[in-house]
């Protein structure tokens, strides 16, 4: 298993290569960027995607994902800009949304990554047919789009009626989507019910996996051990996922501007012991 961190700790500020410095010191192999643009500006190719390119080409960790951007704008919807949303019975909505995650798949070309991980529907949506096919619609060109970058796309289980285990797996083989994979959210899946059930569920199908936790009133993204999920079932359970999996941290940071390796490599210790 390998061990993965998000950039997500530091998604509040510009990411540079002083943080990514920062995540190697704490033990990471591999990473996921948040693409959000006032963090990671993708479409910024000459400067900002340039800038990351050059210190991953150091070799020093693998870009392993991309989240794909939940927001076009820079302030992440707190302007008024509306999400990023494949499960939108808006066509026009839908195909700008596909627009957005394109330019994040692109990044491949200077930097490559394996997965693009994304959502179906925002936080709360409740399930609708016509969405749901809205959706299945953008998969199917995000997919096809990303194929020859070298890029696989991954849902993700978040709470929402799209993306219960359930629906992902149904969601994947409706639509013969075999090269769709999941990306298992243990906080998530804690969130809203059993992570045994759950991954018992989306098993097969598991590419990569969040590591948070949280006490099941809200999606607080802890580190592992803070909350109530238990660790130690949990690791038992991912013994049977693919050896190449990542285990991706993915930690809403109390203080944006702390150091956070020592406390990485701690959370890495406590897992691999369980």
């Amino acid at each position: 298993m390998l061990r993965g961190v998000s950039t997500y700790p530091f998604l509040k500020e510009r990411l540079h290569p002083g943080l990514l410095d920062q995540l190697v010191r704490g033990g990471a192999q591999v990473i996921e960027i948040h693409a959000a643009r006032h963090h990671f500006d993708y479409a910024n190719r000459k400067q900002h995607v340039r800038e990351i390119s050059d210190w991953f080409r150091d070799g020093r960790a693998q870009l392993f994902s991309v989240h794909a951007p939940q927001f076009a704008d820079y302030e992440s919807g707190r302007a008024g800009g509306p999400p990023v949303n494949i499960a939108s019975s808006d066509r026009a909505q839908g195909i700008q949304a596909m627009d957005e995650i394109k330019r994040a798949i692109e990044v491949a070309e200077q930097i490559p990554f394996r997965y693009l991980i994304q959502h179906i529907g925002v936080a709360g949506q409740e399930f609708d047919e016509k969405k749901n096919d809205a959706a299945m619609t953008c998969i199917e060109h995000l997919r096809a789009f990303a194929k020859p970058l070298g890029v696989s796309i991954l849902v993700e289980n978040i709470p929402n009626e799209f993306s219960a285990p359930e629906k992902l797996v149904e969601f994947i083989r409706a639509a013969h989507f075999e090269d769709v994979g999941i990306c298992f959210d243990l906080g998530h899946a804690h969130l809203v019910g059993s992570v045994a059930e759950a991954f018992a569920t989306v098993k097969e199908h598991i590419a990569s996996a969040h590591a948070h936790d949280n006490s099941k009133d809200r999606d607080a993204h802890l580190w592992p051990g803070k909350g109530t999920l238990d660790w130690k079932e949990t690791m038992g359970l991912l013994r049977s996922a693919p050896d190449d999996l990542a285990l991706v941290l993915e930690i809403e940071a109390e203080d944006q501007k702390k150091d956070i390796s020592a406390d990485m490599a701690a959370a890495y210790k406590k897992l691999e012991q369980l």
